[in-house]
């Protein structure tokens, strides 16, 4: 267990543990549209507004991958650095338009997993926990997406050393296919809280569900 904790005392470690461990968590995105107002008022008014959406949220897209890949160089330049720094800002203020114009959208609610990701990735926990508190606001009628980004903001307030805060978020009610990985972090939250019997409970349980669905998790054996 020792060489698996993770060090709330330590940002860097912690920072590094949910970088390791975040890949987790798969997402996914499931778009459903209501007929309440006829398909024809639905093509000439919210249609639009989707394709809107849809073309923002693709040039965010591509520009995020622009930027994750130039992250990946250790050995950029000045220069280089500098125009990384540009588009990481240019990025955010896309992110921030979408979500000023069509808050309520899925395409909002990705877009702010996208700006959350890169805040933890820069350290800045303060701003990656308002991208989730807004991105849980988002009312999409989807366990599944609310699941995601719940899961996602306790990994963060765990890296950040909150385990109290993370601990209240990791028990959220949960559809039954997440159960297997809120065990898991679970396990991660009781472990930092020195609480080891409750993190061999949760890792077994995790264990288990994933077991019954054949699957494995390498990351998750190591720590058991």
């Amino acid at each position: 267990f020792m060489a698996l904790t993770p060090n709330t005392s330590n940002p860097d470690g912690s920072m590094q543990a949910l970088k390791q461990y975040g890949g987790n968590i798969i997402t996914v995105i499931l778009l459903a549209l209501a007929g309440y107002f006829g398909w024809t008022y639905w093509q000439n008014n919210y249609a639009r507004v989707d394709t809107v959406a849809a073309d923002q949220y693709a040039d965010i897209q591509l520009l995020n991958e622009q930027v994750s890949l130039a992250a990946q160089n250790p050995d950029l330049e000045a220069e280089a650095l500098t125009a990384l720094a540009a588009s990481r800002k240019q990025l955010n203020a896309n992110i921030d338009t979408l979500v000023s114009t069509h808050g309520s959208s899925v395409y909002a609610w990705q877009a702010l997993m996208i700006k959350a990701r890169g805040q933890v990735d820069s350290d800045d926990f303060a701003g990656a926990r308002k991208s989730f508190e807004q991105a849980l606001a988002i009312d999409l009628g989807d366990a599944g997406l609310t699941a995601i980004a719940r899961l996602r903001y306790a990994e963060t307030l765990l890296a950040a050393g909150d385990t109290e805060a993370a601990l209240t978020e990791a028990k959220s009610d949960m559809p039954s296919s997440f159960e297997g990985s809120q065990q898991e972090l679970l396990g991660d939250i009781y472990l930092a809280q020195n609480d080891k019997d409750a993190a061999v409970k949760a890792y077994n349980n995790a264990w288990e569900l994933l077991r019954k669905r054949q699957e494995s998790r390498a990351v998750l054996a190591l720590k058991m």
